[in-house]
């Protein structure tokens, strides 16, 4: 007894398939066997005839267990296994995205005749699940340890061909999926966050002119040639475009570059929000051009506007949210005037208050062992403390050359504990959403940790400018679908994909040939895919 797949041709061409479950009966006028129909279990293309065959198998295992099975088939094994769920689940974000159709079509247009799709989704899930270099992705990882659909005769060139591809296509890629995103999630994009980082590289020498320049580094690595790379996102942390400028860029610069290519995406209403770093006067001209609403926070320097009429004019803080208060001020008249909210945070004045205190007995110690000397003679160790970011804040010099800690200084850092400037020119918002919009602007700090951290953007093996940008542009597809699996679960990708990773695809050999079999999803990862609504991986796949 055994189940086949029939096939009937109809009178317009098409085919019909059923299962049909047969039985061997033995005919004694003929002196051989026939096939007898027992069931016929419905079409294959029926949903309901897979849910029957699966409801028969699960009755059968119950009686006759798998062991007993293989220990009378001996030729059935086991020959290889490969972790599947977090990849089945990419797959279908990426599908869900229109990733796979929009680069289908740009493929196609561009007479393309090599995998495209294949070889971008191939990076950009090694990149979620276990980042590695172009060359160790297709040495080693496409070929020992997972199994992609349509990814088995990639080359290793495909891979550089496809980062070409994408970079010459990335603008248009980046507006068709945002656009789709949003509406498939229905993203809020009237808040939109901005911010840079930077990515050092294992190099001596800058490129001269090029991208990887020295500059201001935010990761500390000042003696290493950099890029500079800007994103901005939503307030759920999809991220919308992201920008790749050369190491030695300073930030308010690229506010420029930012809205002109926002320009033609014909947002709806949409509020820029930045930090500190991000403002100058011209970059805030920009912003306003053309009816542009922004929110950014304000630096505070000694002796502007911020610090002398800002921080220190008189009125009481209002309740807005837990450990946060905030007050309205206007500064100047007519077209002269400038709004800004004073925003105060308990919790973080106590931070700050601790650590500060924590340096200055630090600091008193590191004074007490120096045994300085008068007049201009001075030690290397002196140069390092009024040079140093950490302590050179709160240091003064006496007239006969000493240095000492400032109170003056102690007192001004004190008046700043837990408080930040917030400035607008939206006239509509209320100092609240002033205040809470601004301090969405974690998520572009999140997403920042999460391509430094869980995706590995660095270290960067690119040296030509434009696979450094593709490199960058495949982290934050990345990056969109992880955010796509994390709002849908409400948990981290992290945590996700462990969930996932044990839905496993197992390689059986049989008689009649090889086979692709599923694990059934635990409990803990069908619920991940439900809240993600994708359907559970179908337990036989055709190839791998």
């Amino acid at each position: 007894m055994f189940m086949r797949r029939s096939t009937q041709k109809r009178a317009d061409g098409s085919l019909l398939q059923h299962y049909q479950l047969i039985e061997s009966v033995w005919n004694r006028e003929k002196k051989r066997s026939e096939p007898k129909i027992i069931y016929n279990f419905g079409r294959v293309d029926d949903p309901e005839t897979v849910q029957r065959l699966r409801k028969l198998a699960k009755s059968i295992l119950r009686r006759v267990s798998p062991d007993e099975i293989v220990a009378e088939h001996p030729e059935w094994r086991v020959t290889d296994a490969w972790v599947y769920g977090d990849l089945y689940v990419l797959e279908q974000l990426w599908r869900r995205a229109g990733l796979a159709e929009v680069i289908n079509r740009l493929a196609a247009e561009a007479h393309l005749s090599y995998p495209v799709e294949r070889a971008l989704f191939a990076m950009v899930a090694n990149r979620a699940t276990a980042p590695v270099s172009k060359l160790s992705c297709w040495e080693r990882w496409l070929q020992d340890e997972v199994r992609i659909e349509g990814a088995g005769d990639l080359e290793l060139h495909h891979l550089y061909r496809a980062m070409d591809f994408l970079q010459a296509h990335k603008e248009q890629i980046e507006e068709e999926i945002f656009f789709r995103v949003a509406d498939l999630f229905n993203v809020e994009v009237d808040l939109l966050f901005y911010d840079t980082t930077s990515l050092y590289f294992e190099i001596d020498d800058e490129d001269r002119p090029g991208l990887r320049r020295r500059g201001y580094s935010k990761d500390g690595r000042g003696d290493a040639p950099q890029i500079v790379v800007g994103m901005a996102v939503t307030r759920d942390g999809f991220p919308v475009r992201h920008w790749v400028f050369p190491g030695n860029t300073v930030d308010v610069t690229t506010v420029k570059t930012v809205k002109e290519d926002l320009k033609g995406w014909h947002l709806s209403r949409c509020v820029f929000v930045g930090d500190a770093g991000m403002v100058s006067a011209e970059d805030l001209r920009r912003l306003s051009a053309a009816g542009g609403r922004y929110i950014v926070g304000m630096p505070v320097h000694r002796g502007g506007q911020v610090s002398e009429e800002v921080m220190t004019r008189p009125g009481r803080f209002r309740q807005v949210a837990a450990n946060l208060r905030v007050k309205e001020v206007v500064v100047g008249d007519g077209e002269r005037r400038r709004r800004y909210v004073l925003c105060f945070n308990s919790e973080e004045a106590e931070r700050q208050r601790r650590h500060r205190e924590e340096l200055l007995n630090e600091l008193d110690a590191e004074l007490e062992s120096l045994g300085q000397v008068g007049g201009k003679e001075h030690s290397k160790r002196v140069c390092a403390l009024v040079t140093s970011k950490r302590f050179g804040r709160y240091l003064a010099r006496t007239r006969g050359g000493k240095i000492v800690i400032s109170r003056r200084k102690i007192r001004e850092a004190e008046k700043r504990d837990g408080k930040w400037v917030v400035h607008t020119n939206d006239d509509t918002l209320s100092a609240e959403d002033m205040a809470l919009g601004y301090k969405q602007l974690m998520r572009v700090e999140e997403a920042w940790r999460q391509l430094k951290t869980g995706l590995a953007v660095r270290p960067v093996y690119h040296w030509a400018e434009h696979r450094i940008q593709a490199h960058v542009a495949i982290s934050v597809l990345a990056l969109l679908l992880e955010r796509m699996a994390e709002v849908a679960c409400e948990d981290t990708w992290r945590n996700i994909r462990h969930d996932l990773r044990r839905v496993k695809l197992a390689q059986l050999s049989s008689p009649n040939g090889t086979i692709w079999q599923v694990t059934e999803p635990p409990s803990k990862t069908r619920k991940r895919l439900r809240d993600m609504k994708i359907d559970n991986p179908p337990l036989l796949l055709d190839h791998a």
